[in-house]
């Protein structure tokens, strides 16, 4: 095409742009059969996300020995989680139940702006358990002084703020320039699928974000690495057997955790995003935007009594609230 007739396109698509009433999202089939499936599919998962992260929530919430600061960042991990998977399941669902591929534009700009919100806020808040873990086994005698009630609250404040400042700043940037197609090549609204529309080949005020994002996060993953260290030196100058064990099971879930959501995050981000995605890159998309989720209570709750204890008397209190005892 004639670089006079291509500018000439994108001027008009430019003015057209205030009219955009939406996009249209990737759907994983036109076969109505597969559609279902795929909604039941998502359905099941969905629910046992939601199901694991609330038990871990009220497990924390009702159960007073647990108003630590560990448990009330893994309370916010939970509340992160499940917020994340419920920006983006449920629109999917509901395009594949009804056969549609439509949302708004100030829709596709929420997902934007609140999927940023909790993949930023679980990235800090992992870097603080990091900070945690390192203060209860490298200096615990000072433990409650460092981690009191009024810095932890702090912790968890910053931990919001920085996410909704990050998630912000990118719904800004991704939507600061005009967009030459409404077809997003993703079943949700994701930078890099919305990045690959735009009308400007260099979205400048995006890249700027993307790279300070970048740098925030291999800040964190230093923070923990570093963290982790002089954890395991700590760890290895314990003389009992048992008490290594003890300190390395209290480091386990929060190191799996973290790493699941390291390589999820490293392979859904740095990844080129293709034109067309197939069905291998949308494998990756559900596996780094559902798992860790879906997961981390199970993690959480495998290695840890206190939790496994608390929602068993859980559980077992809403079973004789069910029956009238």
């Amino acid at each position: 095409m004639h670089p006079t007739k291509k500018k000439i396109i994108i001027i008009i698509l430019m003015t057209n742009q205030t009219s955009l009433s939406g996009f249209l999202l990737l759907e994983f089939t036109e076969v109505r059969e597969l559609q279902i499936l795929h909604f039941l599919v998502f359905l099941v998962l969905y629910l046992a996300t939601v199901t694991g992260n609330l038990l871990i929530i009220s497990a924390v919430a009702f159960d007073h020995r647990l108003h630590t600061p560990m448990y009330l960042f893994l309370m916010n991990l939970a509340i992160q989680d499940l917020s994340a998977v419920s920006v983006i399941m449920p629109k999917s669902m509901a395009n594949s139940l009804f056969n549609i591929r439509h949302i708004s534009y100030w829709g596709c700009v929420a997902q934007v702006f609140s999927l940023i919100i909790f993949l930023a806020s679980d990235a800090s808040l992992l870097t603080v358990m990091a900070y945690d873990r390192f203060v209860a086994i490298c200096n615990p005698l000072q433990y409650e002084m460092v981690m009191n009630k009024q810095d932890c609250i702090k912790m968890i404040a910053g931990v919001w703020t920085a996410g909704l400042l990050i998630g912000s700043l990118h719904a800004t940037g991704t939507f600061a320039t005009p967009f030459c197609s409404n077809v997003v090549n993703q079943f949700f609204c994701e930078v890099p699928a919305m990045l690959k529309i735009s009308c400007s080949d260099l979205n400048l005020p995006e890249i700027g974000i993307i790279v300070l994002g970048i740098v925030l996060a291999l800040v964190c993953f230093v923070f923990v690495i570093i963290s982790y260290v002089h954890i395991f030196i700590a760890v290895l100058r314990i003389p009992s057997l048992q008490g290594r064990q003890k300190a390395f099971s209290t480091c386990l879930p929060h190191l799996i955790v973290f790493s699941t959501f390291i390589l999820t995050a490293s392979i859904a981000y740095l990844k080129p995003t293709p034109a067309v995605p197939s069905n291998l890159d949308l494998t990756f998309t559900v596996l780094y935007s559902m798992v860790p989720s879906m997961m981390n209570p199970v993690i959480y709750s495998i290695r840890n009594k206190e939790i496994k204890t608390s929602i068993s008397k859980l559980l077992r209190s809403s079973k004789c609230t069910s029956f009238g005892f």
